[in-house]
């Protein structure tokens, strides 16, 4: 009888280890699944805004300031300007543009930008790209100068371009009241918008039609709601309220990045709940993540 009984207990203490060893086994294997999922984003396919992009010039140059003009109106009259945004839009192929080194002894066009805003300026190495930065290239050329490029926050561009650091900013720059104490703008040369960038598993705007409808859901937000933006841009007048752009601003808690691509890192590791920035670098830093 002890024997048998011994046997007995035996058997349970097996089934029970072989139960141990199957939850873990489960635990183990969920774990596993879940730290293979990539944590993508969607664009809400809505424009938020409707803003101009223009050149901010030296007040003290208003001879550059015509003859930037005078360039704006010929690229886009002869069809120079499409076939540059054809290198970001379309078959075309992206124009590397060097820099020569800063030299108060010569002939420089030196152009403040802030090389992390992809389609319209980035960096590859020593070389720059996009849109803005092949204009200077060409703009430097038609004066006759050699063109320098000073690579900065976004919102110190303005005030370089004031405190004579630099000629002219470049930089997808929304004529804005509160920047023309820095600038004089240039005519406007893009026509841009903001858009809502949220996890691929937000389902709160897809049945939204218009702007109407995706301001409706965020007026209601509370302080709770993180919002990521890139710092002094149009993205964060937008979620803050501003007067001159008529902005009125949401109840959230609004979080400057410097670079737009890091308020997108932000969202994707849970620390925001959305993203909004300008359409083509939104457009671009998604494509980037597949």
């Amino acid at each position: 009888m002890e024997e048998r009984g011994e046997n007995k207990m035996k058997k349970k203490v097996i089934a029970l280890l072989c139960c141990m060893i199957l939850v873990l086994a489960v635990f183990t294997g969920c774990g596993e699944s879940s730290s293979d999922v990539k944590v993508t984003a969607k664009i809400v396919g809505i424009d938020l805004t409707s803003e101009e992009y223009a050149f901010g010039v030296d007040k003290s140059q208003p001879e550059l300031l015509k003859s930037i003009n005078e360039f704006i109106n010929e690229i886009k009259s002869n069809g120079t300007f499409d076939e540059i945004c054809n290198h970001y839009f379309g078959n075309g192929t992206p124009v590397a543009v060097t820099s020569a080194t800063l030299d108060s002894s010569k002939e420089q066009l030196v152009v403040a930008t802030n090389a992390d805003f992809k389609p319209f300026e980035y960096q590859e190495g020593d070389n720059y790209y996009g849109i803005d930065m092949e204009i200077a290239s060409m703009l430097a050329q038609y004066l006759g100068k050699e063109l320098v490029i000073l690579h900065m926050d976004f919102d110190a561009i303005c005030k370089a371009v004031a405190n004579k650091e630099a000629d002219i900013a470049m930089a997808g720059l929304t004529v804005k009241e509160d920047r023309e104490q820095y600038v004089d703008f240039s005519n406007s040369y893009y026509t841009a918008s903001q858009r809502l960038i949220v996890l691929s598993d937000n389902t709160e705007f897809d049945f939204c039609m218009d702007v109407a409808d995706v301001e409706e859901i965020l007026s209601i937000k509370t302080p709770q709601a993180r919002v990521g933006v890139q710092a002094g841009t149009t993205g964060q007048d937008y979620c803050e309220g501003d007067e001159s752009l008529g902005f009125k601003g949401f109840d959230v808690s609004v979080f400057g990045y410097k670079k737009g691509s890091l308020a997108l890192e932000g969202l994707l590791n849970g620390e925001l709940d959305y993203v909004i920035i300008d359409a083509e670098p939104a457009q671009y830093m998604i494509e980037e993540l597949k």
